[in-house]
Formats: structure tokens, C-alpha cells, sequence
């Protein structure tokens, strides 16, 4: 038979109103007796009910995650630290996969906020906002991670993409590279746009045009294909710069397929610093996101916006870094 919030009562020797206070954060009660009754409540198995705490109007302890692609090691990495942290705060994470596409944001949403869910974290492509309605009609908290939409006053957690961009830009211009490339994602993700601006402003602070012809926009399915076009042009480049690991990866293989050596014949870099990128052949400098410390972080500020709503919304700012392995070399004619 299930334990019930009355058989934890009795055995903790407290009210039942005490351990609803526990349950829901609440109360003055020292953390040595929170986590006794805590305690109490694992060893005997109790668990609250979310679907009576919705309905009475009290916090479910369920959150939600938006993001694109869940086979995407990048956000497969983001999804385990936002699943640790909420945890580690008592909250179970809902891991909802968009495609990027705003009738799936929407869908998403307004399933959510059905759901009665605490917050909501949003880690995907959006080109309408109004998708969000659901959400911000229904006074759901959102927080956003690694997505900037300054029209919208909540809390957000980023890298600063313009310098992640620009710092791919620089590393190839000390390696002597002056025909550069970039694989860029679709225009709809403020996160791609401004690493190709960082990418773009750096290029022009050492004198160099970015050639239009060579900044293709790809989904990640798409790479390989994209990349060929680049590394198939008589005017090859000598340098690609890839706004995430997995178009990075696709560029690898395309040079693969078309006997390219890299980066003898061709430097690439991606974004993300993945568990993937030191695992390539060759393995690949990358833009390291702090990818776990973005997780932490954006269920952390989610969480204080649950417990304290209409505050001025926060904006973390996380800086990238330059992770150099095998995939950049100095251009061949850099010292001629």
C-alpha cells in the first residue's frame, strides 16, 4: 500500500500542513529538519501528487525544455545538465525536440502550460514569438538558454556568439588563411547570426572581404552537402569556419569524399566543443561553449523566477574559448 502524506506526518511527528511545506519549499523550517522529513518521505516511498498539486493551484515541481534536436550531442549535453540541475532542485524536466519549427514550438507550449508545469526553459529557434503566447498569457516562467530575444523581458543565459565568431576568424588569419568560408545555421537562430558577424567583423578588422559566394546557411542534415559546394569550387578555400560541430563534421566528411586532406588541403572549425569534436579524424578545433555551466545556470535563474516573479530578468553572459587540436594548420603560402 502507498505511503500517504498522513503516514509521513505520523512518522516524522509533525503536521501534515508541516510537510506540505516541506514538499512545496516553504515555511520556517530549519534544512536539518527539512531534509529529515525529506528523508522520511524517500524511505518510505511517498511521492506528491503533481496532478493534485495542479489543480489546487500549487507547484507541480515539473519543468520544460524546448529544443531542437535531442540527437544533437550538443543538446543531448544541454538536456543532461538541465535534467541534474532541476533535479538537484527537485524538479523532474519534460524534453520536448522542435525541429526549429515555430508550429512545433507552439504545440509544445501549449501543451506545457495544459500541463500546469512550473517554467519553462527555451533552447530552440523561434521566428515568430507570438508562438510563445501560451506561455506568456498563462504567467508560465520561461527562461531562455543559448537563444537571445532581447524583445522579450525574461530571464536568458548565453556565450557571447559575436566573440566566439570572431575568434574563429582570428585563429585562421594568425595561420596565414585569407580565403575564408563559413557554413552558417538558418537566419532564424540569433546564435548562428552572430557568430558569422563576429566571424565577418574580425575578417574586416585584418583587411579581408568576406566573399558572399562563400557563407552558405545549412541545417545540420544538409552539411556535407553544403561544404561540398564550397570544397568543389575552383577558388577553393583554404578555411572553413562551422557554426556548430555537427556542420563541422560534415565538412570533414566531404573533404573525405573528395580525397581533401585536413587540414593539409583545407582548416575547418565548429562550435560546441561536443563530445564529439575530440573524437573526429582529424580531431576538430572548435569554439568551447561552457555547455554544462549553461544548463546549471539557466534552471537556476528559472528556478528564482519561480519563486519570485516580476523581478528585472537577468542576463548571463558566458564567454567561449578557443580549443585548438588537429583540424587547423598554417595555410600553405602563409610564409611564402
Amino acid at each position: 500500500m502507498k505511503a500517504t502524506i498522513y503516514d509521513v506526518a505520523k512518522e516524522a511527528g509533525v503536521s501534515i500542513a508541516t510537510v506540505s511545506l516541506v514538499i512545496n519549499g516553504k515555511g520556517k523550517i530549519s534544512k536539518e529538519r527539512r531534509e529529515e522529513i525529506r528523508g522520511i518521505m524517500l524511505r518510505m516511498g511517498y511521492k506528491p501528487s503533481m496532478i493534485a498539486s495542479a489543480l489546487t493551484g500549487k507547484k507541480t515541481y515539473a519543468i520544460g525544455l524546448l529544443v531542437p534536436d535531442i540527437s544533437n550531442p550538443f543538446f543531448a549535453e544541454i538536456a543532461r545538465a538541465v535534467e541534474d540541475e532541476g533535479q538537484r532542485h527537485g524538479y523532474s524536466v519534460f524534453i520536448c525536440s522542435t525541429d526549429n519549427k515555430d508550429e512545433k514550438v507552439g504545440h509544445y507550449a501549449d501543451l506545457l502550460q495544459q500541463k500546469n508545469v512550473d517554467g519553462v526553459i527555451i533552447g530552440t529557434g523561434i521566428k515568430e514569438l507570438s508562438v510563445l503566447e501560451p506561455l506568456l498569457n498563462g504567467g508560465v516562467p520561461i527562461t531562455f538558454l543559448a537563444r537571445d530575444f532581447p524583445s522579450v523581458e525574461v530571464p536568458s543565459v548565453v556565450v557571447n556568439d559575436y566573440e566566439g565568431g570572431a575568434a574563429a576568424a582570428e585563429h585562421f588569419i594568425a595561420l596565414g588563411h585569407r580565403r575564408l568560408a563559413v557554413l552558417a545555421e538558418q537566419d532564424s537562430i540569433s546564435s548562428s547570426r552572430e557568430r558569422v558577424r563576429g566571424f565577418r567583423q574580425a575578417a574586416e578588422a585584418a583587411s579581408l572581404s568576406l566573399d558572399p559566394a562563400l557563407v552558405l546557411s545549412s541545417s545540420v542534415n544538409e552539411g556535407k552537402t553544403k561544404a561540398l559546394e564550397l570544397l568543389q569550387r575552383h577558388d577553393r578555400p583554404t578555411a572553413i569556419f562551422c557554426c556548430n560541430d555537427l556542420l563541422a563534421i560534415g565538412a570533414l566528411r566531404a573533404a573525405k569524399e573528395i580525397g581533401l586532406r585536413i587540414p593539409q588541403d583545407c582548416s575547418i572549425i565548429g562550435f560546441d566543443d561536443t563530445v564529439l569534436a575530440s573524437v573526429t579524424d582529424p580531431p576538430l578545433t572548435t569554439i568551447a561553449q561552457p555547455i554544462e555551466q549553461m544548463g546549471q545556470i539557466a534552471v537556476q535563474l528559472l528556478v528564482r523566477n519561480i519563486g519570485r516573479r516580476g523581478e528585472h530578468p537577468e542576463r548571463i553572459v558566458l564567454r567561449p574559448e578557443l580549443s585548438v587540436r588537429h583540424s587547423t594548420m598554417a595555410a600553405r603560402d602563409a610564409y611564402a
